[in-house]
């Protein structure tokens, strides 16, 4: 009876070594090995990338001593200390020491039980390096606090080289003019290598910013801007995308320059939320707006010839005034041109052109352009073009109705014009007074 009971216990006892250990596990029909991996340990690897432990950076093939940051979490039940990591990538990286040195890191305190730990290496990029993922391993030495001997864990992960992403604002046309509706486009430029995204730019204004500094940058809040908010979206490398404001300018503006801020954010190739401030500046210059009126034909000593006036209705005076009368249709007039100088303000400026004929003189009505030809205050030319029709009569044989008549047109003719100059005169001189 005793043999039979031992011997049931020992058969009892071998059956484990000849079966396999069961346990409640999913298997076949998609029901696998779990494709998650349970390695057990202390540390646990989390992240790897280009930067601190407080900002993530864009780098490039080319960089110098960046800083490669691997994190990891501390999963025991103790905590670790004399943390001291080696860093293992591809070719083209090296340690910031040199070539074939190896790229050591070590963690400036303890990691408690539950809480991160940081390991930054000093990262040297070769310039062929191409912007995309490359796999790295790390080795982590450690010991746990009231043990003796040293622990060491291995992690291998990818990282990723993502390019710079440098953002340029400029205006397409940076001068803006004072008493009118100003059409702006401001381009936006992504003169990296590496994409931006969600991009969103804010006109700010410093207007009320100005309680708590003691100057402004900007006089931005003395104009008017109708939109102040624009949804770029993504900008890819060595391309732009371009934004359109309105802005009224006051008079009071005129020989200023404009700065307006802006606000900038986007997402950069981390993922990572970014806010960077910019400024374009604008130049405004002064309106001039020219009407010519008046035109008719007056005979003076035996010369017919085209006058009339200019006048200036804007604030900034036009420079270097020409003013050209030219044939249309089947006018046989010959082009001249007359030198008026300034046109200024509110003060009509008035033009006398020589009639001349290609041929015979041709009589009655003729069809002309008249082309006033001027430089603004930042010394580009404009043209201003009118168009007109004058009769040319002919000339009478009474040499004495002629000599009466031309006695009375001269000195008419010289008295308005010596009246316009002395008002110019006295205007400018006031306006240099004051």
């Amino acid at each position: 009876m005793i043999l039979k009971i031992l011997f049931v216990l020992f058969v009892i006892g071998l059956m484990p070594f000849i079966f396999e250990n069961s346990y409640a596990q999913i298997k076949s029909g998609g029901f696998g090995d779990s494709p998650f991996e349970r390695d057990y340990g202390d540390v646990k690897f989390l992240d790897a990338y280009f930067g601190t432990i407080n900002e993530k950076i864009e780098i490039e093939g080319g960089d110098s001593n960046v800083p490669f940051t691997v994190v990891f979490a501390n999963v025991g039940t103790q905590d670790i200390t004399g943390i001291r990591g080696q860093l293992s990538l591809p070719l083209g990286f090296s340690a910031s020491d040199g070539p074939g040195s190896i790229i050591f890191a070590d963690s400036d305190s303890n990691s408690l039980a539950g809480e991160n730990f940081y390991l930054t290496f000093f990262v040297n990029l070769d310039k062929n390096v191409k912007i995309q993922q490359y796999p790295g391993t790390v080795k982590v030495d450690y010991s746990r606090l009231r043990e003796s001997g040293v622990r060491t864990a291995f992690a291998d992960f990818n990282f990723k080289i993502t390019g710079d992403s440098i953002i340029n604002v400029r205006a397409l046309e940076p001068f803006l003019t004072s008493l009118k509706t100003n059409n702006v486009t401001i381009e936006i430029s992504n003169d990296g290598t590496a994409p931006i995204s969600g991009v969103d730019v804010v006109a700010t204004n410093t207007q009320t910013e100005l309680a708590s500094t003691s100057s402004s940058t900007t006089n931005v809040e003395n104009v008017v801007i109708l939109e102040s908010n624009w949804d770029i979206g993504q900008i890819n490398p060595k391309t732009s995308k371009y934004l359109t404001a309105t802005v009224y300018v006051p008079e009071g503006l005129k020989g200023d320059t404009l700065r307006i801020p802006l606000s900038i954010s986007y997402y950069n190739p981390h993922g990572d939320l970014k806010v960077i401030s910019k400024i374009v500046d604008f130049y405004i210059k002064g309106l001039i707006v020219l009407t010519v009126f008046n035109v008719d034909v007056i005979e003076l000593s035996g010369t017919q010839m085209v006058v009339g006036e200019i006048i200036n209705e804007g604030n900034q005076d036009g420079l270097f005034g020409f003013v050209t009368l030219k044939a249309r249709g089947d006018s046989n007039i010959v082009s001249n041109t007359q030198f008026i100088d300034e046109i200024e303000v509110d003060a009509p400026v008035p033009f006398n052109v020589p009639i001349e004929f290609d041929g015979e003189p041709r009589y009655g009505e003729h069809e002309i352009t008249i082309t006033v030809r001027y430089k603004d205050s930042i010394r580009d030319e404009i043209f201003l073009t009118h168009d007109a029709t004058i009769f040319v009569k002919e000339p009478t044989n009474d040499n004495e109705g002629g000599h009466d008549s031309t006695m009375i047109i001269i000195p008419i003719v010289l008295a308005i014009g010596a009246g316009i100059y002395i008002i110019r005169r006295r205007k400018k001189a006031k306006i240099e007074v004051n």
